[in-house]
């Protein structure tokens, strides 16, 4: 979405591209080493050192076939590439 000199704010879609209704999911990614997340809003987060996950919260857990959400993230160190891979699955 945008970035300045040492950081970056970034913006997932998480879409249910299933036939069924889900009721939680979860993204996860691995960031380049001397990145720092400093907040995500819509959503709940872990990390494991390089690895982040990103949990749906009570608002936007549930997702019909088809159905959209977002959350989105503050980072210090230097953003990913727009197509950079971030896996998501139901939790």
């Amino acid at each position: 979405m945008s970035s300045w000199n040492g950081g970056f704010q970034a913006e997932v879609t998480v879409t249910n591209n299933s036939d069924a209704p889900i009721s939680n999911w979860t993204a996860s990614w691995s960031q380049p080493g001397g990145n720092e997340i400093q907040s995500v809003w819509n959503g709940a987060w872990t990390a494991h050192g390089d690895h982040i996950m990103v949990d749906n919260v009570a608002w936007n857990g549930a997702l019909a076939p088809g159905a959209s959400t977002s959350f989105g993230y503050t980072s210090l160190g230097t953003p990913p590439p727009a197509s950079a891979a971030i896996s998501c699955g139901v939790s």
